[in-house]
């Protein structure tokens, strides 16, 4: 009986050894998760900072390029102010020009390539429109681009723009 009871002293004793190393293994197991936990959360708390951190600078990129863009339609709007007054300006030149040289008569058939208000030559280089409005060859410069109606010479477009204002 003496011996029975050694038996399984000695057997309940290996089995609390072996316990106690699973126990340690399983500690070291835990020990090495909660570390891996640790830096996952820190990674975690580092890529939140770095999205946040890229968030703010699209917003700041997004109100630059806002703001840029105001900018640059307003420019264009003064732009487009500017030519219509210097269009205005040429033309009340050109009309005060006239009346200085004697009035031109009507071009004869061989002046069908001349520009009926510069007298410019119609070349490879300078094309030739005709007035929506007049019917009359101009160049260029001596023209205007209404859109989708086509082009027309600055004293038309002059005398339907300050019939529209």
């Amino acid at each position: 009986l003496l011996q029975q009871l050694a038996t399984l002293a000695t057997a309940a004793q290996e089995e609390a050894r072996k316990s106690w190393q699973q126990l340690q293994v399983q500690r070291q197991e835990v020990a090495r998760l909660q570390e891996q936990l640790v830096r996952a959360r820190q990674d975690g708390e580092r890529w939140a900072s770095a999205l946040q951190r890229a968030q703010r600078e699209a917003l700041e990129r997004e109100a630059t390029r806002g703001a840029e863009q105001a900018r640059q339609q307003e420019l264009i709007r003064d732009m487009k102010g500017r030519l219509l007054e210097l269009l205005r300006e040429k033309d009340a030149l050109w009309q005060k020009t006239e009346g200085i040289d004697t009035p031109m008569p009507s071009p004869p058939p061989r002046d069908a390539g001349l520009c009926t208000r510069c007298r410019k030559d119609f070349r490879l280089l300078s094309r030739r429109y005709n007035c929506r409005l007049c019917q009359g060859k101009v160049c260029h410069t001596c023209s205007v681009d209404v859109g989708k109606q086509g082009r027309c010479c600055l004293l038309c477009y002059q005398q339907r723009h300050s019939q529209a204002t």
